[in-house]
């Protein structure tokens, strides 16, 4: 089925058609009709498979339905997400949408003046991107009010439910006098989150679940190496080395960590910018827009960019130190292999990280593929930089059995 075919409005069709989404994904294809019925739904799907599209289409439809002009007379959809980052990109999507159609969309977050935020919603809008903070703290100044409101979606539900946003979550409902729908979109979510989630919808609740077996997309290679923590830096350094070209995302557990790494890779010659949370929003702001106009080719971030950032072309993804939180792992790899794209995936893990490792494979229900590097590698790699241990090629020497057990599988069903 087409985006053609769907009865949504041509404006939105032609923005679709524009944007390059000519057929919908799994999750939109399941997501979208059950919205557009009013119905309340957890979706959970694995990242990069158009989440954000699956909920905005119909409620960007929906609005625009009822709108006989852009006149704004109320908030009537309030989508809530954990990240400055991540309301910021969902507010482009929305934006990018609803172009032509009569429906106003407004991403509202902390870390920037209030004035200009005020201002815009006191023009009225439609539908309301906003992180919980900044929101509360209009929400007690009276600038938004709430009773128009008949949409509540939650984007990384699992974050939201799991930072202890479930209080402000309930006092929201309260505030919604109306009946209306909720939503609740995440790429990876456990049973006691799920509970939380269930307790805010109503029974007859759709839920939504593709490729649950597998947490990580089918388009993503990823594999674990053994670096020591002091060898890491020269392991990143022959990587980019070998793959100049590429546009690499390197995740590191601290912001004192992503200033250290850059810092290294600038001895070196490497350029590079990070992105943290001791930087302000619209430094934030920049080198995100920067990095995403292709201005650069290595970004140097810590958890604060590994859910729900829409980077197109990112070829690799490199955990430079293992992420605390074992969700977090498929949150990172998940910003390469986007959409039809392929990526790979590479974890440097130490002996002291080893535990954490154990913790994502559990949460994986299956273990890493390791890379093996032999001991001269390493030590060449470790002590001589002028004599270029190729990881490139380990890394396709792994990957090509793979492929060819594929080609075998399927030549069998054939």
């Amino acid at each position: 089925m087409k985006f053609e075919q769907y009865h949504i409005s041509e404006d939105i069709k032609n923005n679709l058609d524009k944007l390059g989404f000519k057929r919908p994904t799994d999750i939109q294809f399941k997501s979208i009709p059950s919205i557009m019925a009013g119905e309340d739904v957890l979706a959970i799907a694995q990242t990069g498979t158009g989440k954000t599209a699956a909920f905005a289409i119909p409620v960007i439809d929906k609005i625009h339905k009822f709108k006989s002009s852009k006149r704004s007379y109320g908030i009537k959809c309030i989508v809530m997400a954990p990240t400055r980052e991540l309301a910021q990109q969902i507010g482009e999507v929305f934006t990018k949408l609803s172009r032509h159609t009569r429906v106003k969309t407004f991403a509202l977050f902390g870390g920037v003046e209030q004035e200009q935020q005020i201002v815009k919603l006191q023009d009225g809008i439609d539908i309301l991107i906003t992180t919980p903070g900044r929101m509360f703290d209009l929400i007690n100044q009276n600038v938004i009010r709430l009773e128009g409101v008949s949409t509540l979606v939650l984007d990384e539900a699992d974050h939201m439910l799991d930072l202890g946003f479930i209080e402000d979550i309930k006092y929201i409902k309260k505030m919604l006098h109306n009946k209306h729908q909720t939503l609740f979109f995440s790429a990876t979510i456990n049973d006691e989150i799920k509970k939380l989630a269930y307790s805010q919808v109503k029974s007859e609740a759709i839920r939504i679940q593709v490729s649950p077996k597998d947490k990580v997309s089918k388009n993503i290679t990823h594999f674990v190496m053994f670096v020591e923590m002091d060898d890491k830096r020269f392991f990143l350094e022959r990587f980019i080395h070998e793959n100049p070209e590429s546009r690499i995302i390197v995740f590191v557990r601290t912001r004192v960590r992503a200033e250290r790494v850059a810092k290294a890779m600038a001895r070196v010659d490497i350029s590079s910018v990070t992105i943290h949370g001791d930087k302000d929003q619209d430094e934030r702001s920049d080198v995100m827009r920067a990095f995403k106009q292709g201005n650069g080719k290595l970004l140097i971030a810590t958890d604060v960019s590994a859910r729900g950032i829409d980077i197109a072309d990112i070829d690799f993804v490199i955990n430079y130190d293992l992420p605390e939180r074992s969700e977090n792992y498929v949150h990172r790899v998940g910003r390469t292999g986007r959409g039809i794209k392929k990526g790979i995936a590479i974890s440097f893990c130490s002996q002291e990280e080893k535990e954490l490792l154990e913790s994502i494979q559990t949460f994986l229900n299956k273990p890493i593929d390791v890379l093996k590097v032999s001991k001269h590698d390493y030590t060449q790699t470790r002590t001589t930089p002028d004599e270029p241990t190729n990881l490139r090629a380990i890394i396709n020497e792994d990957v090509a059995p793979k492929k060819r057990k594929k080609i075998k599988a399927s030549k069998k069903k054939k």
